[in-house]
C-alpha cells in the first residue's frame, strides 16, 4: 500500500508566546532568532500512521511539503522515522498561498507521484489551526475523505477507518484512494533511530518547481481566495466589578442585569 503524507513546518508549540512578535506592516510572525521550526505535531502523527500501514501491508511512504526555511529538515525527520522518499515543492510562486492554493499545488504533486492508495494530512496545523487543506485536497482529487482518523485497517479490498468523535469513535469503510486527516489519538510518533538519521541525511530529496508540476499559475491564483487583512496578538484583559445590595435578592438582580449588559456587547 503506497502512502503519501503531506507535512508542514511550524514554530515549536512549546515556545512561549513572548518569544515572538508580529510585524503588523508585513502581516507576518517574526520568528525568534536561533530557534528552528519543527514538523507540525499532527503531521508527525500522520507519518506515524503511515509507517504502521506500511508495516502491516507493505508498500512505501512518500513525504511531500512546500518549500520553506526548514523544509529539508522536517522531511529528513520523517525519513529518519522510516519514510522512504521525500519531495520538496520549491517555487517563488508558491509563497504566501492560503489553504486553497496549498491544496492545489499539493494535488498537482500527488498526481505527478501517482500510484497512491492513501493520502494523509494532519488534522490541522498548530499555527493557523484552520484544518482545511486535507478536505480541499480530497475535493480537488475527487477521492473520498475521512477526517480526524486515529487508526486504519485494510481487509478484503476495503479500508476501515476509525474516526474520533466527542464521546467515542466511528468506523467508516471506504475504497482507495482516499484522503485521511489524522488526529493525535493515533498516539505518540516514534523517535528516529540512529541508523534512520544517518540514512535520512544521505537521502537525495526530489525538488519540483511549478513547471515540473504543470501548475497553471492563473489557476493557482484563482484557487487562492483569501486575503489576510490584519494580524495581531490577542490581548487578554481582566476587569473586576464589585456588586452590592441591601439584600441577596437585590445583589442577584444587579448581577443578572450586569451579565445581560456584557452579553449584549
Amino acid at each position: 500500500m503506497n502512502v503519501i503524507v503531506c507535512i508542514k513546518e511550524v514554530m515549536d508549540p512549546a515556545i512561549p508566546s513572548v518569544k515572538f512578535t508580529i510585524d503588523t506592516t508585513m502581516k507576518c510572525v517574526v520568528l525568534p532568532q536561533g530557534i528552528p521550526l519543527v514538523i507540525n505535531p499532527y503531521d508527525a502523527n500522520a507519518v506515524e500512521l503511515a509507517l504502521r500501514v506500511k508495516t502491516a501491508n507493505g508498500g512505501k511512504v512518500t513525504i511531500v511539503t512546500l518549500q520553506a526555511a526548514y523544509s529539508d529538515a522536517i522531511v529528513r525527520h520523517a525519513l529518519s522515522m522510516g519514510a522512504d522518499d521525500g519531495v520538496v515543492l520549491s517555487d517563488a510562486s508558491f509563497e504566501g498561498l492560503d489553504s486553497f492554493g496549498i491544496a492545489y499545488v499539493l494535488g498537482k504533486a500527488i498526481e505527478k507521484i501517482g500510484n497512491y492508495d492513501l493520502i494523509l494530512c494532519g488534522r490541522q496545523a498548530v499555527d493557523w489551526d484552520e484544518g482545511l487543506v486535507g478536505s480541499i485536497l480530497a475535493e480537488n482529487l475527487q477521492v473520498p475523505l475521512v477526517t480526524i482518523a486515529m487508526d486504519v485497517t485494510w481487509a478484503q479490498d476495503k479500508l476501515q477507518v476509525k474516526r474520533v468523535t466527542i464521546d467515542g469513535y466511528q468506523i467508516f469503510e471506504t475504497t482507495v484512494p482516499v484522503v485521511l486527516t489524522v488526529s493525535n489519538e493515533v498516539g505518540r510518533p516514534r523517535f528516529p533511530t540512529g541508523f534512520g538519521v544517518i540514512s535520512a541525511a544521505r537521502k537525495q530529496l526530489t525538488v519540483w518547481k511549478a513547471q515540473d508540476l504543470g501548475v497553471d499559475l492563473p489557476g493557482m491564483e484563482a484557487a487562492t481566495s483569501k486575503e489576510l487583512i490584519d494580524l495581531s496578538i490577542h490581548e487578554h484583559k481582566r476587569v473586576c466589578s464589585f456588586l452590592s445590595g441591601k439584600s441577596t435578592e437585590e445583589t442577584a438582580f444587579k448581577l443578572a442585569a450586569k451579565l445581560r449588559e456584557i452579553e449584549a456587547v
